[in-house]
């Protein structure tokens, strides 16, 4: 059973609204992150369906790296020690999530072997909401990232 958090329960609420998995888990934080809701939606946007349904890194993962790096990311692009700082990081919710769904590949977390799904968006009905585990993905990301972020408030 995935743990629940107020964050978790935005994130699933923005996907039952019908947003995509990448624009449910980044929202949910666009107060936190200082950027008005809008800009949060368009920027998040590409990522869903693993990146404009092309299958890849699921856009509920790719959510909690733009976050981490929002919130943690380097802007000195010659300093090797803070860049591997980060990408440590990236890898530790990488690995965070892969504990809880053995993979953060949008088709492989969907059981699909297609790349390049159609550009066209699934109709949100009550069996695609039935079908899909998105859901409770989203859920997880949006909890694994907001534990990450309250753990390195408190250290």
């Amino acid at each position: 059973m995935i743990m629940e958090n107020i964050y978790s329960e935005k994130a699933g609420k923005f996907f039952k609204e019908g947003y995509n998995c990448a624009q449910s888990v980044f929202c949910t934080f666009s107060d936190e992150l200082g950027l008005d809701f809008e800009t949060a939606l368009k920027l998040s946007s590409s990522f869903g369906g693993g990146m404009g349904r092309l299958r890849e890194v699921c856009g509920a993962v790719s959510a909690m790296f733009m976050i981490a790096g929002l919130k943690y990311g380097y802007i000195t692009p010659n300093n090797d020690e803070i860049k591997g700082e980060h990408y440590t990081r990236i890898q530790e919710l990488a690995k965070e999530f892969i504990k809880n769904h053995n993979t953060i590949i949008c088709r492989e977390l969907l059981g699909l072997d297609t790349k390049f799904d159609s550009p066209i968006p699934s109709k949100r009905t009550e069996q695609y909401y039935k079908d899909r585990p998105c859901e409770d993905i989203i859920r997880d990301a949006a909890r694994i990232i907001s534990e990450y972020i309250s753990s390195k408030k408190c250290s």
